[in-house]
């Protein structure tokens, strides 16, 4: 799912171990980058096609599990090993939290009301809470007028695709409102990941397959004490709910570590921009989803907006910042 854009910030340790330059891919990073564009992309249709016959929490639980097996399955061929420090573990389960467990269930509630194209590109608007965000809790980060401007823009695709001047009508507040809180859970969990896991000395990949572990263990406690067991496994919504997890939750880490190897963090999370337009196209096509004129030109105006945060004034010579990828999972 989404990719939001970790706000912008001095460069980060890189927290992975040692060793030789990555191998060669057999596949183009273009090719990995629309494949995972369209995984992503494709998220929040199959999450609408989960909650046909599972309750929000039931498609979250499933969703993180497959997702774990994937990443412990590549844990183990790597030979990868989890944190033994308690500390990184408790900050771990807090990431969990913000990054997995509350958006992912959010986006999972806010899918019985709303339909998917909505919840796509309320997504998008993660890079707009990240920069907003970033300029109060990162010192590092000053407020710039390209900031400030890309800010206002996307704010006006938000109200854009709401239908602000129509009073919101024919709209579901709650579900909405949900949504755009899943997206703002995003840059909140990355805030703290960038502020308490940078150069822990454990490999990314295992900072997340533990995030993932730990977000599981979360759901596993919600989920008994608000579903009921189900009475059948419908085949088109198992398989929705699996394909969510180990496509847009494990494979699709994967393929993003890959990326941010091979080209840089700044193309990689050009994903971003990719996925409402996959998204909108998925639920229309596929689920039959209504649209109407203002829900594109709007999520076009939120998507400038958030390009226009991120990018750089002219003549800036800083290096692109890294990314504190640790437990980078997204997402929907």
């Amino acid at each position: 799912m989404s990719a939001p854009a970790a706000p912008r910030s001095r460069p980060l340790p890189d927290t992975s171990h040692p060793g030789p330059p990555p191998p060669r891919r057999a596949l183009d990073w273009r090719v990995r980058f629309a494949t995972l564009s369209l995984i992503w992309g494709f998220s929040f249709l199959l999450i609408k096609v989960g909650t046909d016959g599972y309750a929000p929490f039931q498609v979250t639980f499933g969703r993180l599990l497959s997702g774990t097996a994937v990443l412990a399955v590549a844990m183990a061929v790597r030979r990868e090993r989890l944190p033994r420090s308690g500390r990184t573990w408790g900050h771990l389960l807090v990431a969990a939290f913000f990054l997995n467990a509350l958006p992912f269930s959010l986006f999972a509630y806010a899918e019985l009301t709303i339909p998917s194209t909505l919840a796509g590109i309320c997504n998008a608007t993660s890079p707009l809470w990240g920069m907003a965000l970033s300029l109060v809790a990162l010192s590092e980060d000053r407020p710039t007028r390209r900031r400030v401007a890309g800010l206002g823009l996307g704010f006006i695709g938000v109200l854009t695709v709401l239908g602000a001047w129509q009073g919101f009508s024919g709209l579901d507040v709650s579900g909405t409102a949900m949504a755009l809180l899943a997206s703002l859970s995003y840059p909140v969990g990355w805030i703290y990941v960038r502020r308490t896991l940078a150069g822990t000395g454990t490999s990314t990949l295992a900072l997340t397959g533990s995030q993932l572990l730990l977000g599981t263990l979360q759901l596993a406690v919600f989920v008994p004490a608000f579903t009921s067991v189900p009475g059948r496994f419908p085949v088109l919504p198992t398989l929705a709910v699996v394909a969510l997890g180990a496509l847009g939750t494990g494979l699709a880490v994967l393929l993003q570590y890959g990326l941010v190897e091979d080209v840089g963090p700044t193309t990689a999370q050009m994903v971003t921009y990719f996925i409402p337009v996959i998204a909108t196209a998925a639920g229309v096509m596929l689920l039959g989803e209504r649209l109407s004129w203002n829900t594109p030109v709007g999520a076009l105006v939120i998507l400038a907006g958030a390009a226009l945060t991120g990018s750089r004034a002219r003549g800036s010579t800083g290096a692109p910042p890294r990314i504190a990828r640790a437990g980078r999972v997204s997402r929907s």
